[in-house]
């Protein structure tokens, strides 16, 4: 099928993540007609189709997030409450967490989220303000000075979809929106000759200095039973591979802590003093429903083990993106095999044979994650950039982060970085809790787009704390309320951040509709 359907919004979000979707929440509820598209079958991002439960800091149930965030947690608890058998352990916990993961204060399983998301933006799908189209990818964008003015998506069938908008937001995992409208962008990490960051290359910037993703899969386990999967066709090289950076082979339950570097053991259940990887991101502890509801716990693997940092997947020739996908799932699948067959075991033995993958809990045929877990994107030359200077706890110490006097919101995680395709180790230090910039939602030359995801203006170690899920969406929520802001007041993102009265008069706004933008004194992560 070659049909083009040309269509008409106010706002184009093209990427239906954490930060597409907390986008259209906000630009509807202010009656602007929103076009939103999506990768892959489930809106969601981070949360659904990457199938990671929540990176979350520690104030979360309190403060330290929008409203509309709390309600999208507050609404996965109560679906599991009103749809779901609770047993009395269940049913008495105040912050009901359904797989009571050590990672996450709110541990559930994809299809939930997904069904929340839905839920939340059903009245604006059901009144015609919203159209949602999944399975479809950019395929060109349409621009004339320094303005978009069209985008055109390729649905899975072959039809082409051209939407015209006044405002557009790019969500997408990697920023595919940015090489296509030719915005200025940078990749991977900078020099501390340009940044002046601590933790920054010694040397010249590096593009191709970027994190590395992971293909998450959930498993459940079966003590007795039978369910070791064929032997992956690359399981022999995963199992020899050994970083040079890292202590050991990759498939060993031996890797290095992120905090010191130091290898660190691990084990797969609870029962030893070594840390249970199984409860890490657990998102079904059976406890928490009636008895037969679930034969067993339901754990979410997305471990050191299987971070892929071989190869880009952007900005690469497709034939890269296939092979280094490909690899990546390999991995994965590997990391399941070791674990079903060699993995020591505390008695003595070796492997786990009743570990069973689980296909129907990430919506998928082959039981991978419908789309790699992406930690770093192509970041936006925006405005203004984030630098480590302005977040990290042993440069600020006591004053806390600094003050953005164009804050659009805020969030709050450790400085994060997994190893990277050029062979850098986990960096993982403290940070203090920190504002959103507006200036580094805006790119410094294209007048009608706005990142609405972790392609901000961060560098290559501020996006380490601005990459996780509340913070993603508070991005994303704010840059669907601001380019709403911008329709009715007739101006541009550029031009709010530039004039006082309207800097204030967008941050009321933000703030009547439950975005926080500061933070109460309070230390470090």
């Amino acid at each position: 099928m070659n049909k083009e359907t040309n269509i008409q919004a106010d706002i184009a979000i093209i990427g239906g993540g954490v930060g597409g979707c907390a986008a259209a929440l906000a630009a509807c509820s202010l009656g602007k007609k929103v076009f939103m598209s999506e990768e892959y079958d489930w809106i969601g991002g981070q949360l659904t189709s990457q199938a990671v439960p929540p990176d979350e800091h520690k104030w979360i149930e309190q403060f330290g997030c929008t409203r509309n965030y709390r309600k999208f947690r507050n609404q996965v608890r109560d679906y599991y409450r009103q749809n779901y058998p609770l047993s009395e352990y269940g049913h008495s916990a105040y912050y009901l967490n359904p797989g009571n993961g050590g990672v996450s204060r709110l541990c559930a399983e994809p299809r939930v989220m997904h069904a929340v998301l839905q839920q939340m933006l059903a009245p604006f799908v059901n009144s015609g303000k919203l159209a949602i189209h999944t399975r479809c990818r950019i395929v060109k964008a349409y621009t004339q000075g320094n303005e978009i003015q069209a985008v055109s998506v390729k649905k899975e069938n072959g039809e082409t979809l051209t939407v015209q908008a006044p405002y557009f937001l790019d969500a997408t995992e990697c920023g595919d929106v940015l090489p296509l409208a030719k915005v200025e962008y940078v990749t991977g990490a900078e020099s501390k000759q340009e940044t002046n960051e601590p933790h920054a290359l010694d040397g010249p910037a590096d593009p191709q200095n970027i994190q590395a993703f992971t293909f998450c899969f959930a498993m459940d386990y079966f003590e007795g039973e039978n369910h070791v999967i064929d032997k992956p066709k690359d399981y022999e090289f995963w199992r020899s591979f050994q970083a040079p950076f890292w202590p050991n082979p990759q498939l060993n339950w031996v890797s290095p802590d992120p905090k010191t570097l130091e290898p660190t053991e691990e084990t797969l259940f609870p029962g030893t003093d070594k840390y249970p990887l199984f409860i890490y991101r657990r998102i079904v502890d059976r406890a928490n429903f009636t008895a037969g509801t679930y034969p067993s716990d339901i754990s979410l693997v997305n471990w050191a083990q299987h971070d892929y940092f071989l190869g880009n997947i952007y900005d690469v020739p497709d034939s890269q993106v296939e092979k280094h996908l490909h690899q990546a799932k390999q991995l994965s699948f590997s990391l399941l095999y070791w674990l079903q067959t060699e993995a020591p075991r505390p008695d003595g033995g070796r492997g786990y044979p009743g570990l069973r993958l689980r296909p129907d809990v990430v919506g998928t045929a082959d039981g991978m994650a419908q789309a790699p877990y992406i930690r770093e994107s192509r970041r936006i030359k925006a405005e203004f950039t984030v630098l480590e200077q302005h977040v990290s706890a042993a440069i600020r110490e006591e004053r806390g982060a600094e003050e953005f006097p164009d804050s659009v919101g805020i969030g709050c995680y450790r400085i994060d970085l997994h190893p990277t395709m050029r062979g850098h180790n986990f960096l993982d230090i403290s940070s203090v809790p920190f504002q959103i910039p507006l200036g580094s939602l805006i790119p410094k030359r294209v007048k009608n787009l706005l990142a609405a995801c972790k392609n901000i203006g961060t560098t290559h170690i501020t996006n380490g704390c601005y990459r996780l899920h509340p913070v993603e969406w508070n991005i994303g929520e704010s840059a669907g309320y601001t380019a709403a802001f911008c329709l009715d007041q007739g101006i541009n993102p550029s031009e709010v951040r530039a004039s006082t009265d309207k800097l204030k008069a967008l941050q009321a706004l933000l703030t009547a509709n439950g975005v926080e933008l500061a933070w109460p004194k309070i230390g470090a992560v």
